[in-house]
């Protein structure tokens, strides 16, 4: 409702300001000056409705973070219109999310049961054009959805536009890729495309290309901090090789052994330290030798992790502010004949009638449109009615009062699967009482709010996500393999398997990570999100320098910055900002207040230190350099 009256009276704003032949205006200097539209001389229903129209569109695409350089006649607007609809934007969304799933079904394939390589099944390939087939009409819509996109804007705007040029090209280079798919009968050792897919993620959101031009904004702003970060890392490894060289006595060469034996593994070690995630692994050895070591590692992990790694969620927290929750277990230890399913049942019996009750009371008393008009209500009704179509069919299948009745036996399900089904609906309806309680309402909608603002920047993370899996496949794919003696068939149990393979501890093999690779999309998907949670990091990045290079560090130490340090800090700093705005404001309001909050969020109000709000000059200014409204100014 707000978002139409802003609409309208905008709207009638714009039609009474240009909707004429010319109009005078005082601008905030109080020089008077004289507005005429060009468009068109001919006056009329039609030119109101036009310039109406026009109005509206330049509302809409504000609010949508939109350029406003496109056609504005009158078929262009409507074709304009139409593009951005819900049903096209929908299957364009559709376009892209089919594309980029491509990654899961190409070779290497995901479509397997499991990842581990010692018993893996073979994958299933699909044959050559499969994916294929698909991919080109995909890429076909996108050469439609840019020609649409050029002709709006026109030819002089297109040349401008950084961003359509790119698509052209990503699309072009697309198209030479397929091509060459297709003549090597898909047998072709890197698909380029795969890895510019992302591109379409990104150029069809408007508001994550601002995002993404934001954030570019922002790196300078912790660079310095970074650059403190390098300057301690390599001071501690300078201090440490020499604190820990090579002795003559092999009992006390522990730690030069395993940690500091060259500058490539001590600045790992430290680097790995400083996410906690070896800690006090790497100071064992020689502080089991003197305390005096301590003195060492402790302040390094102060300086490091507790200083200027928070300093760094500070900064990022200070860059992004202003932008932006009941597992019941019954019996665990029991086994399932075990269960007394019968008093659970008649249990759950006793709440849904209570339910049913409740909610026939309430239609009674405020009819079935006031009783449709709370939110509460629907989600109460609902769970209720399920419950007891579930409760139906319990009773047609076991019966009453269930005595001679077996609670593992199987019919279609099992009575303790269904009871169990039944008990988690109506501990979800307890979820009802969150509006009720000031706090769990705060908590609740900071969640919520959080979810709906992070669309942006949860785009950005699933391009960066498939950029870095596309790499790690073309880097490691099949680098890591099992010892022969250890692969057994596929559905064959492992516990039984026993081999003379003996690992150190810590290490990958002996944690049993091999599912965790990148020998497949989804694999790969997997480990980079193990990786950025952090813990045993550094057993990933050991077992693939050991399989291939010193060089591998590279990359999972820049996966480590950009999804751990970048992105981790960054939703840590969007919760903070969101929930302490609804602190701040719930100490004045009630419950039902909390439930209204409603955080406005924007591009503009993320950066709202590096983002100036225009002058009514500037914006007069931007429409009268407009390439296709042709608005002439005579000042008087």
């Amino acid at each position: 409702m707000e978002s139409n009256s802003l609409l309208a009276e905008s709207a009638d704003a714009l039609h009474r300001d240009y909707g004429c032949r010319s109009a005078r205006r005082r601008d905030p200097t109080g020089r008077t000056y004289a507005v005429t539209c060009a468009s068109g001389s001919v006056s009329g229903k039609a030119d109101e409705e036009l310039y109406i129209q026009r109005a509206v569109v330049l509302i809409e695409d504000a609010i949508q973070y939109r350029s406003i350089n496109h056609r504005v006649d009158a078929s262009s607007l409507r074709l304009y219109r139409w593009y951005y609809s819900r049903i096209c934007q929908w299957g364009l969304g559709l376009t892209i999310a089919v594309v980029l799933f491509l990654a899961f079904v190409e070779r290497p394939s995901s479509l397997s049961v499991t990842s581990d390589p010692r018993y893996r099944s073979p994958a299933w390939e699909p044959p050559c054009g499969f994916t294929e087939s698909f991919e080109i009409v995909c890429l076909f819509i996108f050469t439609l959805d840019l020609a649409v996109k050029s002709y709006l804007i026109g030819w002089d705007e297109f040349r401008k536009n950084k961003w359509l040029i790119s698509y052209t090209i990503v699309i072009s280079i697309s198209i030479i890729d397929w091509v060459l798919s297709i003549s090597m009968v898909c047998d072709e050792k890197l698909r380029v495309r795969r890895l510019i897919r992302p591109f379409f993620l990104l150029q069809n959101s408007s508001l994550m290309k601002k995002t993404l031009k934001c954030i570019k904004r922002t790196l300078p702003e912790i660079a310095s901090v970074i650059l403190l970060l390098a300057l301690h890392l390599c001071l501690f490894t300078m201090i440490g090789m020499l604190l820990f060289p090579k002795t003559e006595d092999p009992l006390k060469n522990e730690e030069w052994k395993v940690y500091f034996r060259n500058l490539p593994t001590s600045l790992t070690s430290l680097l790995v330290l400083l996410t906690t995630a070896n800690n006090p692994d790497v100071m064992i050895p020689a502080y089991s030798q003197n305390r005096a070591y301590a003195i060492f590692f402790v302040p390094f992990s102060v300086i490091g992790t507790y200083c200027l790694m928070n300093l760094m969620t500070a900064i990022i927290y200070n860059q992004f502010r202003g932008y932006l929750l009941t597992v019941l277990v019954l019996n665990s230890e029991k086994s399932t004949a075990e269960r007394d399913n019968h008093y659970m049942e008649i249990i759950n019996l006793c709440f849904i009638i209570y339910y049913l009750f409740e909610m026939c009371v309430k239609i009674f008393a405020l009819s079935w449109k006031g009783y449709l008009s709370y939110r509460n209500n629907i989600f109460d009704g609902f769970l209720t009615i399920l419950l007891l179509v579930l409760q139906i069919p319990i009773y047609v299948i076991y019966r009453l009062p269930y005595v001679h009745v077996n609670p593992s036996s199987k019919e279609i399900f099992s009575l303790w699967e269904m009871v169990r089904f039944v008990n988690m609906l109506i501990v979800f309806r307890f979820l009802r009482i969150i509006p009720d309680i000031k706090l769990m309402a705060l908590v609740a909608s900071t969640l919520l709010d959080l979810v709906k603002n992070l669309r942006a920047f949860a785009g950005i993370l699933v391009v960066v996500y498939y950029v870095f899996a596309v790499f790690g496949i073309w880097l490691f794919e099949g680098a890591i393999k099992p010892p022969a003696h250890m692969s057994v068939p596929y559905n064959t149990s492992m516990e039984n398997i026993t081999s003379n393979f003996s690992t150190d501890c810590g290490t990958y093999e002996q944690l049993g990570y091999w599912p965790n690779n990148f020998d497949d999309f989804a694999a790969a998907i997997i480990l980079l999100y193990d990786v950025m949670i952090i813990n045993n990091w550094q057993a990933f990045m050991d077992a693939y320098t050991r399989y291939t290079t010193e060089w591998s560090k590279i990359y999972f130490v820049c996966w480590w910055f950009t999804s751990s340090v970048m992105w981790v800090n960054l939703f840590v700093a969007l919760i903070l900002e969101n929930f302490t705005y609804k602190w701040d404001r719930s100490h004045s309001c009630s419950v039902t207040d909390v439930e209204r909050i409603r955080y406005e969020t924007s591009v503009q109000l993320i950066f709202k230190e590096q983002v100036k709000e225009p002058t009514e000059e500037e914006l007069l200014c931007q429409l009268q350099q407009h390439p296709h409204l042709h608005l002439h100014w005579g000042h008087t």
